[in-house]
C-alpha cells in the first residue's frame, strides 16, 4: 500500500513539474507515458519477484555480484559522462542507458545477506568470515566512488550496519572503518600535494571538497567557496530556489497544479521533487506526509526482518529496507537544506531512470520475505487450529 500510494504521489507530482521540460520538448505526454512505462515496468518486476522464494535469491546473489562488478568496471571506462562522472553505461543497438549502481547496490546486499547465513558461526574469525564481506563491500564502494560519493558512502553505511546486525563482532567492523578512514586521509593528502593526480582519479574531488566545507565550515545555506564553477552555481541555486518553494508552500496544501516554482526550480521533477510537493501539497501533508510514509514503510521493513525464521531473509529485508528508506531521507533532507548537495532521487517518486526500477525489484525482494514468512505463519495457526479442535 505505501509503495502504491507513493507511486500515484509520483504521477501526480511528476506531472505537474514537467511543464517546463514539456515546454521545450515534444509536449507532457511524452514525459508522462515514460513515468507510467517505468513505473508499469517496476510493478511487473516486483510482482514477479514477490511470488518467488526468497531463498533463490541468495543462490542469485552469489552469481549476479561478479557481474554487477564487470558492469561497474565497464561503467567507469565506456561510460556516458555527465558532470565529470561516469554513472550510465549504454546498451549497445538499443541506445538506452542503465545507471549500474542501482544494480549493484542490490547484488551487494543480496551477497553480504548470502554470506553472514553461510558464515554465522565464523564470524570472530576475521580473515575467513569478515574480510571477504569487507573486500566485496570496499570493492563495489570503491568503483561506485569515482561517479557518486554520496551512493558509495550510503551503501557503505547500510552494509556495515548489516553485518553489526548479523553478529560481526565491532572489532572487525572498527577495523573495516578504520582501513576506510585510512584510505580517505591518504587520498585528501594527496590531493594537498598533487590535486591533478587526484583529479585524474577523482574528476569530481573538487566539487567534494567544496560541499562539504560549505556544510561543516560555514553552515547549511552559505556559498561555496571552491569547485568548478559551473555546478557550484547550480548547486547554490538548487538548494535556495528549493528554500523558496518550500516557503511559499506554507503548511496547508494548496492542490496539484499550483506550483510555480516549477518555472525556476532546476530538476523540479528529480532531485528536487521534494520541494515541489511541499509546494503544492503543503508542509503537513506533502512534508510530513511522505515522511511518514517512507517510515511506514520503514517499520513494515523491519517487522518482516523479525518475523523471518531465515537470518537470509531477515538481513535481506532489513538492508533492503535501509537502503530505500536512507535514500529517501538524504533526498528530502537536501531539499530543505540539512544536508549537502548529493543528487539523491527519490526513490518511487521522483521521474523516470533505471533507480525506478530496481528500486521496484528491491521492493518485490523484501514482498518476497514478508509473503513466505505469512504464509508459514498462517499454515501454522491453521495446524494449530486443527490439533486443537481434534477429539482426543
Amino acid at each position: 500500500m505505501v509503495t502504491f500510494l507513493l507511486s500515484i504521489i509520483s504521477v501526480v507530482s511528476v506531472y505537474s513539474a514537467i511543464s517546463h521540460l514539456a515546454y521545450k520538448g515534444a509536449g507532457s505526454t511524452i514525459y508522462l507515458g515514460k513515468q507510467l512505462f517505468l513505473l508499469g515496468l517496476g510493478w511487473a518486476a516486483m510482482w514477479t519477484l514477490h511470488r518467488i522464494p526468497f531463498r533463490f535469491f541468495a543462490k542469485a546473489g552469489q552469481v549476479l555480484v561478479w557481474p554487477a562488478l564487470l558492469l561497474l568496471i565497464l561503467t567507469l571506462a565506456f561510460g556516458s559522462n555527465i558532470n565529470n562522472a561516469n554513472r550510465w553505461l549504454e546498451i549497445p543497438y538499443i541506445g538506452l542507458t542503465i545507471q549500474t549502481p542501482d544494480f549493484a547496490k542490490i547484488m551487494l546486499i543480496t551477497y553480504i545477506a548470502r554470506q553472514l547465513q553461510v558464515k554465522q558461526k565464523h564470524l570472530q574469525d576475521f580473515r575467513y568470515g569478515v574480510l571477504p564481506m569487507l573486500a566485496m563491500t570496499f570493492a563495489m564502494c570503491g568503483l561506485i566512488l569515482p561517479g557518486g560519493l554520496s551512493t558509495a558512502l550510503m551503501l557503505g553505511v547500510v552494509a556495515f550496519g548489516m553485518m553489526f546486525v548479523g553478529g560481526v563482532p565491532m572489532r572487525h567492523l572498527l577495523r573495516g572503518v578504520g582501513m576506510v578512514a585510512m584510505v580517505g586521509i591518504a587520498v585528501v593528502g594527496v590531493a594537498q600535494l598533487q590535486p591533478k593526480l587526484v583529479k585524474r582519479v577523482f574528476p569530481r574531488y573538487a566539487t567534494w571538497e567544496a560541499r562539504v566545507e560549505r556544510f561543516v565550515a560555514e553552515g547549511p545555506g552559505a556559498a561555496d567557496n571552491g569547485g568548478e564553477a559551473t555546478e557550484r552555481a547550480d548547486m547554490n541555486m538548487q538548494t535556495d530556489l528549493a528554500q523558496v518553494a518550500v516557503a511559499r508552500g506554507g503548511i496547508l496544501p494548496k492542490g496539484p497544479g499550483t506550483g510555480t516554482s516549477r518555472n525556476f526550480l532546476p530538476h523540479p521533477y528529480s532531485d528536487m521533487i521534494y520541494a515541489f510537493i511541499i509546494e503544492e501539497w503543503g508542509a503537513l501533508i506533502g512534508g510530513l506526509g511522505l515522511v511518514l510514509l517512507y517510515l511506514i514503510f520503514l517499520h513494515r521493513a523491519v517487522l518482516t526482518a523479525v518475523r523471518c525464521a531465515s537470518p537470509f531473509g531477515s538481513t535481506l529485508a532489513l538492508g533492503l529496507g535501509w537502503l530505500i528508506v536512507l535514500q529517501a531521507m538524504i533526498n528530502m533532507a537536501v531539499a530543505v537544506n540539512l544536508f549537502p548537495n548529493t543528487g539523491q532521487p527519490l526513490p518511487l517518486v521522483s521521474y523516470g531512470g533505471t533507480s525506478m526500477v530496481f528500486t521496484c525489484v528491491a521492493i518485490g525482494m523484501i514482498l518476497s520475505v514478508s509473503r513466505r514468512e505469512e504464509g508459514a505463519a498462517d499454515a501454522a495457526e491453521m495446524g494449530e487450529g486443527r490439533s486443537s479442535a481434534a477429539p482426543r
